[in-house]
């Protein structure tokens, strides 16, 4: 099985997730930019960005991105992760709209949020929601 997690990160809040739950997931790390494969490759993908200006994805890299692969993720176990400042996970609830209307099984249903820079307890957290994905 072929896992990967794929993120874009501001402040390095989402970097720390990304990495956590790559280790937890035993699955290849990528920031969006320097991502050159093919989605259909992998198995399980996990998608980390964090909420932007009125709670959106970033759009300079993640949000074309992530444009490009929808239409590729039907059937696929996607789990999506990220950090917030303010606000309520609007961008979060958006994004997993998105990725069920594609056609992919969101993994556990939500994705996983932290608020800010994330605690050794959050980081625990997104190592078992790596492992949780992988089985």
């Amino acid at each position: 099985m072929k896992n990967a997690v794929i993120y874009w990160s501001g402040t390095g809040n989402t970097e720390m997730m990304a990495k956590a739950i790559a280790e937890g997931a035993e699955a290849e790390l990528f920031e969006v930019s320097g991502f050159s494969g093919n989605i259909a490759d992998y198995d399980k993908l996990a998608f980390g960005c964090p909420a932007m200006g009125a709670e959106v994805l970033e759009e300079n890299e993640f949000e074309p991105f992530f444009s490009s692969i929808e239409g590729s993720l039907s059937g696929k176990t996607v789990a999506l992760f990220g950090s917030y400042g303010w606000g309520d996970g609007e961008w979060m609830h958006s994004w997993e709209e998105r990725v069920k209307a594609d056609g992919a099984i969101l993994f556990s249903g939500e994705g996983l949020m932290v608020n800010e820079a994330p605690s050794d307890d959050d980081l625990a957290k997104c190592r078992q929601f790596g492992e949780n994905l992988v089985k």
